[in-house]
């Protein structure tokens, strides 16, 4: 066996660990994405290579793959219980056991100390490691027996295949796998534009993610995890207190919630609960409560268990963040861009620390999913900052209650709008494979405003310097401005009113305005906003019609002449274009006296460059690349990002790299700037 290959897998390995262990555990990504993804493609070619070094605490074996035809039963050599709760949420819960642990220490008087940590919302898990590998995993189950479920584990990556600088025969090691709030929420969005299920909740997610028999669907749900206790314990030395057994894990390897601290006394309980109270809505994960466990495990060994469940702990809950109420009607708000949300009133209700009253639906697929209607019971589920939601109905208590005969009508959105904005009364539409439907009045629907004229004004847009958030907060809630056409009629003494606008800001808006209305017609239908009309198709389309009028008189057959302009774009152009107060805003904005170079286009007067495609690389002596750009554009050619067979021209200037490399071996034509200089001027509009 090549013993370089040996020593270069073993160096891949490790190295990959570390950095798996500095993105996941640390959260401090040490080399680029793309850099981690070489080492990893390297390590699996050289496995491939080489099968019989392929080793279980490889990193290239937490890919999930393997199907299961269920999971096989595990029983625990040392029982996993479950800690008794403080159903006292307030500064009694701690009160209560630091009272009940001096009193089973019999010392009323003593200062015990404790080990304060976070009670994580996911599925308890046990890990056994074998001289330092991980070999096994498995869930709680009913303390005694659980379900192994290596595979599944083996693809969260906070989780180490091999710990560091640990020989004990056997250490077993006890934590929560978790979904954080911001994996479950992009999770969900995914979900939900593909019209398939979403998760419940994070600690549901994370439980059908360990509990999914196919690992390779597993490894699509982001978990993460926690240590926080152990089990069997061969060959290694425990150290006196929880705290340290914690700091030892840490420095093994093993992913330890920071948010931990040893206290000592009742008043070191109720600092800590308050504490993690008031931080609880920033915590990037979900928490039910916190756990209080005395350090010393001398102490700890001294108390023993009652009812399966360690006297020497307790876990003491926050605010139930789920409850029970009412939909009392169902509402549908308009967002920035335009989407409709259906928004469920409610019986207020008492959930997650405050009184919520609105809880979201989504989409009208999701509200339908979970056949939510007026008048029924619902779970109503918040988290942190994320925005009430109502997790489903609970039809038994539905039933009881007014009797299933008697709900109300399933849900649908376009008829209870009839198919009209309830801001603006432009029409709405849902285009094909969305899960949203949206209203098409973009530049004069007030719910859309901000939105509206940020883009407008936006750098590649009309380009307006110094109209920002905050500007444009103040015009819109002070009513100056209701559509971009506003803007060109806004003067000195309305801005300089404003709060924290000086004449001189004033000024320089009011030049940057004026100078605005020189422009493209391509910025200009960027600057419109129109639905998957993004600044390339905006190019595409000013090239193919010359003209507005041209646009705005053209089908959705014409429209799909224009190049990569396919039945979505078009659709959501003419949905635009056909809302009355769209045009209405078109016409204020043109005779605003905002202008651009007209030409026939293409599909009148074809222009000299169409159809050719260029590539900008290195510096140009006297032209910036987007003046470059620009040039080309006018003459109708097409302005690659990278070199292909398909590229006519490649323009290179100083410190031109691969791309002019590439060109070489393609055998594409090379221009310097004289060149392409020479090139315009040939090709210029007569």
């Amino acid at each position: 066996m090549n013993t370089t290959v040996i020593q270069r897998i073993a160096q891949l390995r490790a190295e990959i660990e570390r950095n798996n262990h500095a993105y996941y555990v640390l959260d401090a990504p040490s080399i680029p994405d793309a850099e981690y993804d070489k080492l990893f493609r390297e390590l699996q070619t050289l496995e491939t290579q080489n099968p019989e070094l392929l080793t279980l605490d490889s990193p290239t074996q937490r890919v999930g793959g393997k199907v299961l035809d269920g999971f096989s039963p595990v029983r625990h050599t040392v029982p996993m219980l479950s800690i008794r709760t403080e159903t006292d949420i307030s500064d009694q819960g701690a009160i209560n056991f630091d009272a009940r642990v001096r009193r089973e220490l019999g010392d009323p008087e003593a200062i015990i100390e404790y080990c304060c940590e976070l009670k994580f919302d996911g599925l308890a898990i046990n890990l056994r490691y074998e001289h330092g590998m991980l070999v096994q995993a498995c869930t709680r189950g009913d303390g005694e027996t659980g379900e192994d479920v290596t595979q599944n584990i083996r693809t969260i990556r906070s989780i180490p295949l091999r710990l560091f600088h640990c020989h004990a025969a056997v250490l077993e090691v006890r934590g929560e796998a978790y979904m954080s709030r911001r994996d479950f929420e992009v999770y969900n969005e995914r979900q939900r534009e593909k019209g398939l299920p979403a998760l419940v909740n994070p600690r549901n997610g994370a439980a059908g993610s360990i509990r999914q028999l196919d690992s390779a669907l597993a490894a699509r749900r982001p978990l993460s995890f926690f240590a926080y206790g152990w089990g069997d314990i061969q060959g290694w030395t425990m150290p006196a207190s929880h705290s340290a057994v914690l700091d030892e894990f840490d420095k093994m390897g093993l992913p330890v919630n920071a948010d931990r601290e040893v206290v000592n006394g009742t008043q070191g309980l109720v600092d800590f609960h308050r504490h993690i109270a008031t931080m609880r809505d920033s915590l990037p994960f979900d928490i039910d409560g916190v756990v209080y466990k005395v350090n010393n495990l001398a102490l700890q060994s001294r108390m023993g268990f009652v009812s399966r469940e360690p006297r020497w702990a307790v876990a003491h809950k926050f605010p139930a963040e789920e409850q029970m109420t009412v939909v009392r009607d169902i509402d549908i708000q308009v967002g920035r861009t335009g989407k409709l949300t259906p928004v469920a009133k409610l019986e207020p209700v008492f959930v997650g620390g405050t009184t919520v009253s609105n809880a979201t639906l989504h989409n009208e697929d999701e509200t339908r999913r979970k056949d939510v209607r007026i008048g029924d019971t619902v779970i109503v589920r918040r988290a942190g900052d994320v925005i009430p939601e109502v997790v489903g109905v609970v039809l038994d208590h539905t039933s009881i209650r007014q009797g299933e005969q008697h709900r109300g009508e399933p849900f649908d959105l376009y008829q209870r709008l009839g198919g009209k904005c309830p801001v603006c009364g432009s029409s709405i539409v849902r285009e094909e494979g969305e899960a949203n439907w949206r209203c098409t009045g973009g530049l004069f629907c007030p719910a859309q405003r901000k939105e509206a004229l940020l883009h407008f004004a936006s750098r590649r847009a009309l380009d307006i310097e110094g109209l920002g958030d905050k500007l444009v907060e103040q015009l819109v809630d002070l009513q100056l401005v209701k559509t971009p056409a506003d803007l060109y009629h806004l003067n000195m003494p309305v801005l300089a009113g404003l709060e924290r606008m000086g004449e001189k800001s004033a000024n320089n808006l009011l030049e940057a305005i004026t100078q605005s209305k020189q422009t493209s017609l391509a910025r200009f239908i960027y600057a419109l906003g129109i639905r998957n009309v993004g600044e390339t198709t905006a190019k595409d389309l000013a090239r193919h019609f010359g003209s507005l009028d041209n646009l705005l008189a053209a089908d959705e057959l014409r429209l799909q002449q224009v190049p990569d302009v396919g039945p979505i774009v078009a659709e959501s152009i003419i949905a635009f274009l056909a809302e009355p107060h769209n045009r209405e805003v078109i016409t204020k904005l043109r005779s605003s006296g905002i202008n651009w170079t007209e030409h026939a286009g293409e599909h009148g007067m074809i222009l000299k460059l169409s159809g050719k495609t260029f590539v900008l690389t290195g510096t140009l002596p006297s032209m910036s690349r987007e003046e470059a750009k620009a040039a080309l554009e006018a003459l109708g050619a097409k302005v690659a990002g990278s070199v292909s067979k398909k590229t006519d021209y490649v323009v290179a200037g100083a410190e031109a790299g691969s791309k002019l490399n590439k060109a070489r071996e393609l055998g594409v034509p090379v221009l310097d700037e004289q060149g392409l200089i020479n090139l315009l001027d040939e090709n210029g509009e007569t």
